[in-house]
């Protein structure tokens, strides 16, 4: 195969994979090649390739389409603002953000409104025009060309965007989820513009509502498990959501350490607590702490002897 053939084949899938659509006269435009050319371009591609060629156009096969955005918009409305009240109360004010393209997502930002002085770093232009409403917030889009009716962008150009970058969050969608817990999306570029945004953030969020756990989608890019939250308002009686069960139910390897044992008197506890615990107190290499209602943390306070003190703890 001659070099600009393949350049020309390379573009045709690209743009089918952001577009979904396109005529043959465009390409044959773009490309600045004869009608007759494309024509033989698509012959040979659409032998191996699932496209639809018909009136002047070659389009991907339905079933590899996604649902129209406002229909996805709309289905599991509830849900979806559910998940985005959740999502919100997990960034602080003058966070800096990754945004995904999608609906969920687009539910996160209103409910992101409720912040102040947030850095958002979006190819979803709904989340960005809807933050620009608080002009406390800094709102940062990449170049390129909008994908409509969804109103985001994708391809090169997005992907590269987002390396110039670095967040504390990243908050996205996906197309689907596999029964192996693998991350769908409908085009590539979706899947690549979604893995920079966690690769180059401190903690990944994937928002998504519980239809997402039936739903095919051809492109594949990471998996639910390498996560660092998951908020959905109902996993269900699913394949993935037994692989989350599973997930969870390694804490039952854990080893439990009781630390109640005179609730009447908190210095007497401490004391027997350390004395019934002190090999294990010396073997811990990490310290989760448990908040209660009234915000306190169970926690030692900066300059307590038991820091310090190698016979405490």
């Amino acid at each position: 195969m001659s070099p600009k053939k393949k350049i020309r084949e390379d573009f045709i899938r690209n743009i089918l994979a952001e577009r979904g659509s396109v005529s043959v006269g465009s390409l044959a435009e773009t490309l600045d090649v004869s009608m007759q050319t494309i024509r033989r371009d698509l012959d040979k591609l659409s032998a191996s390739e699932n496209w639809h060629r018909a009136y002047g156009r070659i389009s991907v096969a339905k079933s590899l389409l996604n649902t129209p955005f406002e229909l996805r918009a709309s289905t599991n409305l509830k849900g979806k603002q559910a998940i985005a009240e959740v999502t919100a109360a997990q960034i602080p004010n003058g966070s800096t953000i990754f945004i995904s393209i999608g609906s969920t997502p687009l539910e996160v930002s209103k409910a992101l409104l409720s912040k102040r002085d947030l850095t958002v770093i979006t190819n979803n232009l709904g989340a960005a025009l809807t933050l620009g409403n608080e002009t406390s917030n800094r709102i940062l889009i990449p170049g390129g060309e909008i994908r409509l009716p969804d109103k985001d962008i994708i391809g090169e150009e997005t992907e590269q965007f987002f390396d110039r970058f670095r967040a504390e969050f990243a908050i996205f969608g996906v197309g689907g989820v596999a029964k192996d817990g693998g991350l769908l999306d409908f085009h590539p570029a979706e899947v690549q513009a979604r893995l920079k945004m966690k690769e180059h953030s401190s903690k990944s969020i994937l928002v998504l509502d519980s239809s997402k756990f039936i739903r095919h989608a051809p492109a594949a890019g990471d998996n639910i498990t390498n996560l660092d939250l998951v908020i959905c308002d109902n996993p269900g009686p699913t394949p993935t959501s037994n692989l989350i069960l599973s997930l969870k139910n390694k804490a039952a390897d854990a080893k439990f350490i009781g630390m109640v044992f005179n609730i009447n008197d908190y210095e007497d506890n401490l004391n027997i607590a350390i004395s019934k615990n002190k090999a294990f107190y010396k073997s811990i290499t990490c310290s989760i702490l448990g908040m209660g209602l009234d915000g306190h943390t169970a926690s030692l306070f900066p300059n307590s002897k038991e820091v310090y003190t190698d016979d405490s703890i």
